[in-house]
């Protein structure tokens, strides 16, 4: 038997904390590097996954028609580029199954964090003269368009809809915005050891970043999954229609091979098709590991450690085998 404690310190020594549900009961709880249970990690990219239940929810109250409503009609302001068509054939669909097209490769992660209006930024390299080809394009920073369409629908700040209808009925603690003053802070909020308060990083407009900066315990995150291995509801109460469950965790399938071949739904990763087992993931080994089968979630926080890709496998291979 795995002393998963001992584990943790000798193998994976930047996990802070874990937390295991089964049939909707916590069977372990663990914390490291002098965290508590209440202290929250930045789960980098498993943000993108929170940001889909917030879309479903919000097309859920009427708020956003359909996921095929063209991004460009809730930017009637926005001026188009000269010269640029495919932009007015994007719709939310491709911005949550990653096959927006974009101009250039990679993030602009300067372009976009230097500027006074985040979401117009990335929207200035939405299109291009590819077209809309479906080809899977895994984007961070430009995502932040989703953060722009969900203001321009609700009327409220991506921290304050997550609130209301998402962290509030499932018990967690109220998030408040976090601004950096300066590139340095921004890179240290990401790159930081520390323990962080319930906060998500939001730009100047105070819009949450959808694509990281969420920050959140394996407590929390725990809940967040065992939400969806309950097909939207909490203690009775409908959080997520079971319809967006179950269109948000169906694969589809990436050719290109990324992140070690799994497939991808409405920002979540879907680790085995075959078994319906999907998972939030972010950088540095940050998980929220749903298995619907065994009836388990599993969440993993940690805080930042480059190029953690095998974080997956530690909670199949290591930790649920334990259980």
């Amino acid at each position: 038997m795995t002393d998963i404690a001992s584990y943790v310190r000798e193998k994976e020594p930047n996990i802070c904390q874990i937390s295991v549900l089964r049939d909707g009961k916590e069977i372990f709880r663990g914390e490291w590097n002098g965290y508590k249970s209440t202290d929250c990690t930045h789960i980098m990219s498993a943000t993108k996954s929170i940001v889909s239940l917030l879309v479903g929810i919000a097309i859920d109250q009427g708020m956003i028609g359909s996921i095929d409503e063209k991004v460009l009609s809730f930017f009637p302001d926005y001026s188009v580029r000269r010269g640029e068509k495919t932009i007015y054939d994007v719709t939310i669909r491709h911005l949550l199954t990653m096959r927006a097209p974009y101009k250039g490769k990679g993030d602009p992660w300067t372009k976009v964090c230097s500027s006074e209006n985040w979401t117009e930024a990335s929207l200035d390299f939405l299109g291009g003269r590819k077209g809309i080809t479906d080809e899977f394009d895994y984007r961070t920073v430009c995502l932040h368009i989703l953060s722009g369409i969900l203001y321009r629908a609700t009327g409220q700040k991506t921290v304050d809809f997550a609130n209301r209808y998402l962290f509030e009925p499932l018990g967690i603690a109220e998030h408040q915005n976090y601004y950096a003053k300066s590139a340095e802070e921004h890179r240290q909020f990401t790159i930081g050891k520390e323990p962080k308060e319930n906060v998500w990083f939001a730009d100047p407009e105070g819009l949450g970043t959808p694509g990281y900066g969420l920050c959140m315990s394996a407590v929390d995150m725990a809940r967040i999954g065992q939400l969806c291995l309950n097909g939207g509801t909490w203690n009775g109460q409908r959080i997520v229609p079971e319809e967006w469950i179950r269109d948000m965790t169906k694969p589809r399938e990436v050719l290109q091979g990324h992140f070690r071949g799994m497939d991808y739904g409405y920002l979540w990763w879907i680790v085995h098709p075959d078994r319906n087992i999907y998972a939030a993931i972010g950088n540095s080994g940050n998980v929220i590991y749903v298995d619907p089968d065994r009836n388990t979630v599993a969440a993993v926080a940690s805080y930042f450690r480059p190029t953690v890709f095998n974080r997956v496998d530690f909670i199949e291979d290591v930790l649920l085998p334990e259980m």
